[in-house]
């Protein structure tokens, strides 16, 4: 989602779990292995990093800038976990005043299949998860609106002004239509009709250097030196993706139209400078064999990786013997998958 012009979001079947699970001993023992992680600390610790949180991502809304940015994401290894509780918290009423006291201990773990910082949505995954578990873990049945709300919170934390499409796909799942209307951004479901999804791959370029809120404050920049450029550009992506859904929905859909319009939208986002070269010659070796390639998510600006890749090649073509992609890893991910689920340990 750029500047609130239309996108298509598709939820893959890579699982993140959120466990939590109560425990004598008060406060909060969070264990997230996927990045070597575990920590105990309290409600008390878990509020006070919320609040400033958003205290300073209020401060980054009034004055974005990749400094400004910075002070909101910090280094804190548990972040994004610590602002989810205290955004469902805040949500929720759970109540604050003698939180130690009235709030009990708990153990929450986080495991996830999706790779960190690559364009899967982990942050929107995780937020999700984390604030629906919390709910349920005191006596909640939080409605999606509300869900969606707290996790959109995390979300600016983690991001800056995140468009809501990760956090609304990774609840609703299959696949997402993103446009505004009257003024706010529109979700609507999306039924594919056509093949043609099974022939968009995935590739792993790694994580990139900047975070997805860097980026954002990077191609801000770019806007605002030619705006009237910019625009072109932003109207560019505009008509791609319109064209994108178009061919998804037919059951005839091109697949030569379908690489014609990756190639489209990917060659506005290089303008836009959220592709780092090294990527941007990979895309070239991927067009000279035929094919299209374009980044999924938020992208780089520096350093030799871009998160994912979204490639479809010629038909009949393999990707996976072209010497160029080799470093790469292919993600063996299937594209509208289901979103949230509840599970209750045995």
């Amino acid at each position: 989602m750029v500047y609130s012009r239309p996108a298509l979001a598709a939820a893959i079947d890579r699982r993140l779990l959120v466990e939590i699970r109560p425990r004598e001993r008060p406060g909060v023992s969070l264990r997230l292995p996927g990045i070597e992680h575990a920590e105990e600390t309290t409600w008390t610790a878990v509020a006070a990093h919320a609040e400033r949180t958003l205290a300073a991502w209020r401060r980054y809304a009034e004055d974005p800038s990749p400094e400004s940015f910075r002070q909101v994401r910090g280094e804190e290894a548990a972040h994004l976990v610590k602002v989810a509780l205290g955004a469902a918290r805040e949500r929720f009423g759970v109540p604050r005043e003698g939180s130690e006291a009235e709030l009990p201990g708990l153990e929450l773990t986080v495991t996830s299949a999706l790779a960190v910082g690559s364009g899967f949505g982990s942050s929107a995954a995780a937020a999700v998860a984390v604030v629906a578990a919390f709910g349920a873990a005191f006596g909640a049945t939080p409605a999606p609106a509300e869900i969606l709300a707290a996790a959109l919170d995390v979300e600016r934390c983690q991001h800056g002004r995140p468009s809501g499409i990760d956090t609304e796909t990774v609840l609703e799942g299959g696949l997402v239509w993103a446009e505004a209307s009257r003024g706010r951004l529109a979700f609507s479901p999306l039924d594919v009709a056509s093949p043609l999804l099974a022939a968009i791959e995935v590739y792993d370029t790694g994580r990139p250097r900047e975070t997805t809120g860097e980026v954002v404050a990077a191609v801000r920049d770019v806007r605002d030196r030619d705006p009237h450029g910019f625009e072109r550009l932003l109207d560019r992506l505009d008509e791609a993706a319109r064209a994108f859904r178009t061919e998804l929905e037919r059951k005839d859909g091109s697949r030569a139209r379908l690489i014609e319009l990756v190639r489209e939208a990917e060659a506005c986002l290089e303008t836009m400078g959220a592709v780092p070269e090294p990527i941007r010659r990979l895309v070239r070796q991927v067009e000279a064999a035929g094919g299209a390639a374009k980044i999924s998510g938020a992208g780089a600006v520096t350093g030799d990786a871009a998160g994912s890749l979204l490639l479809v090649a010629p038909e009949a073509e393999s990707p996976s013997s072209w010497p160029f992609l080799a470093r790469y890893a292919r993600r063996d991910v299937a594209l509208g998958a289901r979103g949230l689920q509840w599970e209750t340990p045995a």
